[in-house]
């Protein structure tokens, strides 16, 4: 028996509606969902999974949701990039403790030899880099870490000095 038309427009937007979920960490409309049977790894027109869009935009809850319901917290999207790469991007240092419970790879090739702690230093983010460097299994990613510490510092400084600030 084929869906028809009908049917598989309405499960398209079912799937719009659980990304939206994710990345909004709507639990009472994900929850059911995933309860129902949609599939917990589903991915958007990007290769995003759900997992990937919550702890993106730093919905811990989701993240906690969608790892309980069996998610990769290694699955990684059309551009390589894991949900690791993209907490360490944006700095949700819980989301990225969450992960890393979870079993994620703090070391993972994001793509051209780029780590998670290479967009957390890139980004200033130097609590998230601390951590992955703690969490770090390769002794040569350790030694990388630290140097990399010292450069996200002096992002962050560089930042702080170049912001514009309001004259009294």
């Amino acid at each position: 028996m084929q869906a028809t038309a009908a049917e598989e427009a309405r499960y398209a937007e079912l799937q719009r509606i659980a990304l939206g979920a994710a990345r909004h960490g709507d639990l009472t409309t994900l929850a059911p969902m995933l309860d129902a049977g949609l599939p917990v790894n589903l991915r958007d027109e990007k290769g995003n999974s759900l997992l990937m869009l919550a702890a993106y935009h730093g919905e811990q809850a989701a993240v906690e949701l969608l790892l309980g319901h069996g998610a990769d917290p290694d699955a990684r999207n059309d551009r390589q990039q894991t949900p690791l790469a993209g907490v360490a991007f944006k700095g949700h240092l819980e989301v990225a403790c969450i992960l890393l419970a979870a079993g994620a790879d703090a070391t993972a090739d994001q793509g051209g030899g780029r780590t998670p702690a290479m967009f957390a230093a890139m980004f200033g983010h130097t609590d998230l880099l601390t951590l992955l460097n703690e969490k770090s299994e390769r002794p040569r990613s350790r030694m990388l870490g630290l140097k990399l510490t010292s450069w996200a510092r002096l992002v962050s400084a560089l930042r702080r000095w170049f912001v514009p600030r309001k004259l009294a």
